[in-house]
Order: structure tokens, then C-alpha cells, then sequence
């Protein structure tokens, strides 16, 4: 049954037991993908050591951390796109589902998705949460038509259970105890009230992922399975049960680095996505003590999603899964906590594109190591494929990381990533960073500067701007 919805229902399941893992030598391994949404790399195992983050960390700790690497795109449905399909795609939050009216006009004009791939070689395919952009990958006005799906074909099953937020949309951006956002202004931006994960969205979804991933545990022996499990926080309102704000409330965290608004023209933005929340009518670009309390608060959801992680993981371990199981934890974008005096995603700059990716393989040669290596979400269609012994989608444009997860330290010669928004693309280099504007305007910075991205070197090194210009424009190609 493809589509099956849980929302508003209180479902029972009965108990299954765990397969050992003993009993699979001989068939392709599971894979769990935990996707997270604005999360930027902003955890312990990714050098910042006042966030607390163990679960990510542990798993960091058996597998291999990205530290460079870069999504295509700086929003949800875009950057998810490329994810789910291998492949550039529209640079909007509406990306997956053109792709859908696409294949229902032209079926042969699209190739199929990443899930879609692995359920056409035996895989069961099951979502849980956000995974593509809406939570639950269906439309319709409140997300919840069931015959309206974001990526036909691709899942076996998939669940929003949506409990006293009544629907996907209402879960997507609510708060506490069932409240949904209606007018944003009179939304709080941030929220941390005492209680269980449960009375936050992200406490059923992890119950509902757990429920799964014990059903198709006991299944595993007959067939593997992909468990897609989409993670909401630390997305806007930032609101997670109060403890997860405790360690944070009296500290003060570093400065923030290049905070002022940057001079010509570049992708930055007003920040609109945060700023139409009740802020109690402060800014946090003029108020560094609320800029300061905001950046606590996404800390606490950075916790609280950890602790959904290290939910999902001891229910792995339970069911005698985890050493048959790859491992991939992944954010869809970065988000700015100030820099460059934003405050959200949707810009060009690092912040906005860098974003935590993890692979743990059962049997690696080297886990607990990271890489600097730049890579990109193109690259982990064909990855996965290559770590699970399947056939490899000749679609799928990125470059398998198998060789990086056997040596980290290995930085491939001319690596690049591309990433995009409707009116300007970029490059990311080792060293660089090129954007390019519609109009033809230019920005290069030298990440080994001190300057990083407040340096516009465009005029000042033509040679190398026209070097990166040209290999941008081939692998994009012109602005459509």
C-alpha cells in the first residue's frame, strides 16, 4: 500500500521481533537515511564544542564525517530534489513536485528517483517525516492528500503522523502541544516549555520511524530495506522541550564571525522566513542580547534533534540491525545565525550551503575519521548504490564517495561543488568561491583569507573568476 497516513490516528502495532543479524550474511545491506532540516554543521563532532550533540557524534564516530560538504540548492524542496533524484533540478521549493506533474504528462522524460531505484532492486522503500519537502510527501492545501504525492512510485509506505497538530502543514510549523501556525506574526519565534519530546512534532514522527524500522527489521532476512526518516528541528519556530535548553541558558557562545550586512551585490536577503515570527519586536541584527538568545534556542533544537537520532540508532541496535545497516545522516541546507547579518537560508554564501553529512558502512577500514574533501549531495544516489552492490543509475550525475570513506584524507584534484538559486549559481572550490548573477555580476573569495566571504576579489583576480565563470556556465549551463 503506497501512501498509507497515520495522520491523527492513534495506531497500534503489534510487537515484532528482531531478526538476527547473523542470518542476512548474504544480502545486500539496509540503509537508514536520517535526513535533518537546516541544520548546519554546528555539532561536536564537527569541531564546535559547546553544542551538545552525543548521538550525532557517536555516529560520527563509526563512520566518516563530511566535513566540506555542499547541497545544491539553499532551501527545503530544492535541495531535496537533487537528494532524492541525483540530479539538478528547479531551484524551488516546488522542485519535486513539478518533477511529479512531469511524469504524469511524460513518464519516460523522467528518470526514477533514488528510492524509487533501490525498491526496483529489491529494496522496501519507507518514509517517515520530512524526507522530500512536505512532511509525509503528499499536497494539497493541508499536505494530506493521499493521491497527490510529491515522489510517485518511490515509496512502498510513508507516514506523517501529525497527532494534535491535525495535519502535515500544521505539524511542519508548530509548536507545543498541538499549536499551529496560522499567521506567522503571531507565532513565537522560539519556545522551549517543560516536557516530554512527545508535546514537540518531532517526538510522534520518531515514534512512528521507530515503529517502522522494527517492522521492516523483521522482514530484513527476506528483503532489505531503505528507511528514509526526516528529522524536523532545528527549522522554524525553534521550539524543543525545555531540558534540551537548559545547558544552554546561561552561556555565552563565541562571537559571530563577519556579522555585518555585506556591501554590493550579493544573494543576501532581509531574512523574511524568520523575521514574520513575533519577535516581541526585537531584531536580532541590532539586538546582540536577543541575537544571542536566539542562537541558544537553535542550539536546544540542535539537542533535540540529536536526541531523535540517538532514538532511531538504539532501535537500530535493538533489532540486531546496525552492523547490516549503512548509516547516513544528512542536512538539507545550512542556515546563518547572523553572518552577514542573516538569519535563516536562501543566500549563497557558506552558511547557507554547508551542511553535515555522515556515512557509516558496516566494516569500514577507517570509522571515526573525517574528510575535508568537497563534496556534494549529488554524490550520495551513486554512492549508496555502490555500498549497497547495486546496479549504478547512469542518470545520476554525482561521483561515488566509496573512495574517500576508504581514505578521508584523499582531496581528489579539482573537486567542485554547484549549488544555485532562481537569479544567481555558484562554485565552492578548496581554496574558492564564485558567484554569478543573471545580470553578469561576479563574486570570488578566497576561503584561505581572513576575510573569507566579506573580500570580493572578482576584479582584482579576472584570470581565475573567468576560470571558475567557464567551468560553472559547463556544468550548469546558461541561466534558463
Amino acid at each position: 500500500m503506497r501512501g498509507a497516513c497515520v495522520i491523527g490516528l492513534i495506531w497500534v502495532c503489534g510487537l515484532f521481533l528482531c531478526q538476527d543479524a547473523s542470518a542476512q550474511d548474504e544480502r545486500r545491506p539496509n540503509i537508514l537515511l536520517i535526513c535533518v532540516d537546516d541544520l548546519r554543521p554546528e555539532l561536536r563532532c564537527f569541531g564546535v564544542d559547546y553544542i551538545q550533540s552525543p548521538h550525532i557524534d557517536a555516529l560520527a564516530a563509526r563512520g566518516v564525517a563530511f566535513h566540506r560538504h555542499y547541497v545544491q540548492a539553499p532551501t527545503c524542496g530544492a535541495s531535496r530534489y537533487t537528494l532524492l533524484t541525483g540530479r539538478y533540478g528547479p531551484p524551488d521549493n516546488g522542485a519535486i513536485f513539478k518533477r511529479a506533474d512531469t511524469l504524469a504528462k511524460r513518464p519516460k522524460a523522467i528518470s526514477p528517483s533514488m528510492p524509487e531505484w533501490f525498491r526496483e532492486h529489491g529494496y522496501t522503500t519507507v518514509s517517515v517525516g520530512k524526507v522530500s519537502h512536505h512532511p509525509g510527501g503528499w499536497g494539497g492545501p493541508d499536505w494530506n492528500v493521499l493521491d497527490k504525492l510529491e515522489m510517485p512510485a518511490a515509496w512502498d509506505r510513508q507516514y506523517l503522523p501529525a497527532g494534535p497538530w491535525q495535519h502535515p502543514r500544521g505539524w511542519m510549523h508548530g509548536l507545543a502541544h498541538g499549536e499551529i501556525r496560522v499567521q506567522a506574526k503571531d507565532m513565537d519565534v522560539f519556545q522551549a516549555l517543560p516536557g516530554k519530546d512527545a508535546i514537540y512534532p518531532d517526538g510522534p514522527n520518531t515514534e512512528e520511524a521507530i515503529r517502522q524500522l522494527q517492522q521492516l527489521a523483521a522482514n530484513a532476512s527476506e528483503k532489505p530495506f531503505f528507511l528514509a526518516f526526516g528529522i524536523l528541528r532545528p527549522h522554524l519556530p525553534f521550539g524543543a522541550p525545555a531540558r534540551y535548553l537548559d545547558p544552554y541558558r546561561d552561556l555565552d557562545l563565541p562571537p559571530t564571525p563577519h556579522p555585518e550586512k555585506p556591501k554590493g551585490k550579493t544573494t543576501w536577503h532581509g531574512s523574511g522566513e524568520f523575521m514574520k515570527y513575533h519577535r516581541w519586536g526585537r531584531n536580532p541584527n541590532t539586538d546582540p542580547v536577543f541575537a544571542m538568545e536566539v542562537r541558544r534556542r537553535y542550539a536546544a533544537c540542535v539537542s533535540y534533534a540529536d536526541a531523535q537520532v540517538g532514538r532511531i540508532l538504539a532501535a537500530l541496535d535493538a533489532c540486531g540491525q546496525r552492523e547490516r545497516t549503512l548509516v547516513i545522516l544528512w542536512g538539507d541546507h545550512g542556515w546563518h545565525l547572523g553572518e552577514h547579518a542573516i538569519w535563516g537560508k536562501h543566500a549563497l554564501f557558506e552558511e547557507s550551503l554547508r551542511s553535515p553529512l555522515i556515512i557509516s558502512a558496516p566494516g569500514m577500514a577507517n570509522p571515526g575519521k573525517a574528510t575535508n574533501a568537497v563534496v556534494e549531495t549529488l554524490d550520495l544516489f551513486p554512492t549508496l548504490t555502490e555500498l549497497a552492490g547495486i546496479a549504478k543509475p547512469t542518470f545520476a550525475l554525482g561521483r561515488s564517495l566509496q573512495p574517500l570513506l576508504e581514505n578521508p584524507s584523499e582531496e581528489p584534484p579539482a573537486a567542485a561543488a554547484f549549488s544555485y538559486t532562481r537569479n544567481a549559481r555558484t562554485i565552492r572550490t578548496a581554496q574558492h568561491r564564485l558567484i554569478v548573477h543573471r545580470d553578469g555580476t561576479r563574486e570570488l573569495y578566497d576561503h584561505e583569507s581572513p576575510e573569507r566571504e566579506t573580500l570580493n576579489l572578482a576584479e582584482t583576480q579576472s584570470e581565475l573568476t573567468n576560470a571558475l565563470a567557464t567551468r560553472l556556465n559547463e556544468r550548469l549551463g546558461p541561466f534558463e
